[in-house]
């Protein structure tokens, strides 16, 4: 084992052997320096990254708005009208009863999705606002809600 190591000397530009320093690495101080900075760092970076996560979630909400939005109206082109309150978002996974003539589905590949924060998609047809109505009622699953409990609906664009 050699404990020597070659160096480039910097007044004379030539290699010199030296010994190993057993004082390499950090101090306390450059450490805590380093620490400091990252915490500062995470301070101004972490409120702009969770207002993110929001935003990101009811755009999502809105997507799956829009999708569910276009499979309800290939149903409606099979079928010759939307699926009643009573047969609800199953309709588009499983024919249901009363359903005679024309279904070719199912119209969704998966299960049927939930909203972003994990509640159910409230359907209503006839709608108050057109054919269908179909509502997502925001993080507190209560209807209204302003901020991140507002309810994002299938007749209005994005909030």
């Amino acid at each position: 084992m050699n404990i020597f190591k070659k160096r480039k000397s910097i007044s004379t530009g030539s290699y010199v052997k030296g010994r190993l320093s057993t004082q390499d690495g950090f101090t306390l101080i450059e450490i805590i320096v380093v620490v400091i900075i990252i915490g500062l760092l995470a301070t101004l970076v972490a409120p702009r990254f969770f207002g993110k996560v929001e935003q990101s979630k009811v755009k999502t909400t809105y997507a799956q708005i829009e999708l569910l939005g276009a499979a309800l109206d290939m149903y409606r082109l099979d079928v010759g009208s939307y699926p009643d309150s009573s047969e609800g978002l199953e309709a588009l996974r499983v024919k249901p009863s009363s359903v005679t003539r024309g279904w070719d589905g199912p119209y969704l590949k998966k299960e049927l999705p939930v909203d972003a924060w994990g509640n159910d998609y409230v359907y209503t047809s006839p709608g108050k606002h057109g054919d269908y109505d179909l509502v997502s009622l925001g993080a507190d699953a209560l209807e209204g809600g302003e901020g991140k409990n507002l309810d994002i609906v299938s007749w209005k664009g994005l909030p």
